[in-house]
């Protein structure tokens, strides 16, 4: 009943077109009444009295009411389709609004494959369930009174008889609307699960061929086409029985209307006219009842759409801005994390953690994979919302200012090269699409991107594919330092910006690093040795706890967890080194 009621809440807004759409459906019901009216002085005065008065103004009647039909009934038809579908685009924009303010712990438990059939499937069958609900509720309701007024008006004994039977034409909707919710929403789980390959498949397709599992993923999506074809299956097996057996019960309440109605006529006690009439509104009746049927059956499929459309609306965002957030100014002194501490569903990632970083230190964060650093960094934008402490900046806490007003403060770039199926301009500019030119050159020209950018076929319009696919691995993350520089912010986060390069791309990659963070405040996660050794301060995390924290010579000293890491990461780096440098001498001797 609740979302019932809420499907009905979206169409408040447009209660003019309602109204007028109401309208309409009384005109429909009304000339569908008349109809059965007219067959009583159409057969009693022109074909039995033969009135020949009567057949013109008959005849213009009949014209009147065929036609008064026929515009209402586009009337209601045009504007019901206009809310359901104006419902539907709101409804779709509502959730995807609703899931930019959603966290990333959100999007870490759900596939995108079913975020995408929410937004898509699900919606529009909301559209069926808005639209055919309200004109099943107003005009096949009215056109059922009026249809039993003029039954009643020509043989009250017939049309209580007929009432006997009645009820029994809505045995089945009744019986089947529970079972076709619950089809449908397998059905549509079903439709999500498909998605879900669909995205994983097409997106990972380089994977998927390099180690041939091209027919297990065929296999795959054929077993989960088959089962969504069987959910159908069943929803048609429902819906074909359905009118049936409205039909049937129907065709027994019209046999003993005939006999009884039959011999009334034989015996004079009532004119034929009378009772086709009766007829007349009988059988014309039963489409009002049949159209309930299918109607309901549209609905019940909107309702389990609905229900899984607001589990998601009912989603809180989680982190939230007070409402007396302030405006942070930008960062001027230093950022401290104290005594934070980050639960992942009640699993402790980080604990305790007390950092100070002064404005324009280079910190890194070292430890093994699953140590918590990139859950550290995030907590700084609000990617996540700490479970317990304070991170402040210039001594204001994070969670007292904006989110617009804090995230402007903070540039990253990370391993994984995030960019959209848009021009190199538009990449770039990303942040703030109305940056000009000259800036957008610029940014493009200090991250060592301009060169290979011009060499492409449109320079800074050509169009990079979905993840920017027309480029290579350093020529993306180039472009993601571009986009970073062009904001400006303060507050830089590496996220291992350079760890999938090779060297030859890395190198230019990482002199535009070095552009980049001239002059910011930077959090480096990285396992690059020319990185950590440079960084102003090394902070080693293992089990989220800081264990270490000091320059590169300091920590190598100490011989603790961090010369444990140097030891397993970087010394193989520093070997080849060696070795190459070992290799090149070799070869000016042996010249």
């Amino acid at each position: 009943m609740n979302s019932y009621r809420r499907l009905l809440e979206l169409v408040k807004p447009y209660w003019h077109r309602l109204a007028i759409a109401m309208l309409c459906m009384v005109g429909v019901a009304l000339s569908t009444a008349a109809l059965p009216y007219l067959v009583q002085p159409v057969l009693d005065d022109i074909f039995i009295q033969k009135k020949a008065e009567m057949l013109k103004f008959l005849s213009v009647a009949v014209f009147l009411v065929f036609s008064v039909k026929a515009l209402t009934e586009w009337g209601q038809t045009y504007l019901m389709s206009y809310v359901g579908q104006r419902v539907v685009a709101h409804l779709r924009q509502q959730l995807y609004d609703h899931l930019q303010r959603l966290p990333l712990s959100f999007f870490d438990r759900m596939p995108t494959g079913l975020l995408m059939s929410r937004v898509t499937n699900d919606v529009n069958l909301i559209q069926g369930a808005v639209s055919n609900a309200i004109t099943g509720l107003l005009k096949d309701p009215l056109t059922l009174i009026g249809l039993m007024a003029v039954m009643f008006a020509r043989d009250w004994q017939l049309s209580l008889i007929s009432m006997v039977i009645l009820p029994f034409a809505f045995f089945p909707v009744v019986k089947f609307s529970r079972m076709l919710r619950r089809i449908s929403t397998k059905s549509q789980e079903s439709m999500g699960d498909i998605s879900v390959i669909l995205h994983e498949t097409i997106s990972g397709s380089r994977i998927v061929k390099a180690f041939g599992m091209e027919e297990y993923e065929k296999e795959r999506f054929n077993k989960e086409n088959t089962r969504y074809f069987r959910y159908l299956m069943k929803s048609v097996i429902v819906r074909a029985l359905s009118s049936p057996l409205m039909e049937f019960f129907g065709g027994i309440a019209i046999v003993f209307v005939i006999l009884y109605g039959g011999h009334r006529v034989i015996q004079g006690v009532s004119t034929p006219g009378e009772f086709f009439s009766f007829l007349g509104a009988l059988l014309l009746l039963y489409d009002p009842i049949k159209r309930l049927s299918r109607i309901n059956n549209v609905v019940q499929e909107g309702i389990a759409a609905a229900i899984r459309i607001y589990d998601i609306l009912d989603t809180s965002p989680g982190i939230q801005e007070k409402p007396d957030a302030i405006q942070l100014p930008p960062m001027q002194r230093e950022l401290e994390l104290s005594n934070v501490q980050f639960r992942y569903d009640n699993e402790p990632v980080l604990k305790n953690i007390n950092l100070k970083i002064s404005a324009g230190e280079v910190v890194a964060i070292v430890g093994v994979s699953g140590a918590g650093k990139s859950t550290l960094v995030d907590l700084i934008p609000r990617f996540y919302e700490i479970s317990d402490g304070v991170i402040l900046i210039d001594g204001v806490d994070i969670r007292d200012v904006t989110m617009d007003s804090l995230r402007s403060q903070i540039g990253i770039v990370t391993q994984q090269t995030i960019l959209f199926n848009d021009t190199v301009r538009n990449n770039i500019a990303y942040g703030d699409i109305n940056k000009d030119e000259e800036e957008i050159i610029a940014a493009a020209r200090a991250a060592n991107a301009y060169d290979f950018i011009m060499k492409l076929d449109q320079g800074f319009d050509t169009v990079i594919g979905e993840q920017g696919v027309r480029l290579s691995g350093g020529e993306r993350q180039r472009l993601c330092i571009a986009r970073a520089l062009l904001k400006n912010a303060p507050i830089l986060i590496l996220d291992e910006a350079t760890s999938s390069l090779d060297s030859e791309a890395e190198m230019e990659v990482q002199r535009a690093l070095e552009n980049l963070m001239a002059g910011r405040t930077t959090l480096v996660i990285a396992h690059r040795l020319s990185t950590i050794k440079n960084a102003d301060r090394i902070v080693v995390i293992s089990n989220g706890l800081i264990v270490e924290e000091g320059r590169h010579d300091e920590l190598m000293e100490c011989d603790g967890e961090y010369c444990r890491l140097y030891d397993m990461q970087f010394a193989q780096l520093d070997n080849k080194s060696k070795a190459s440098t070992v290799s090149k001498v070799s070869d000016q001797v042996s010249k």
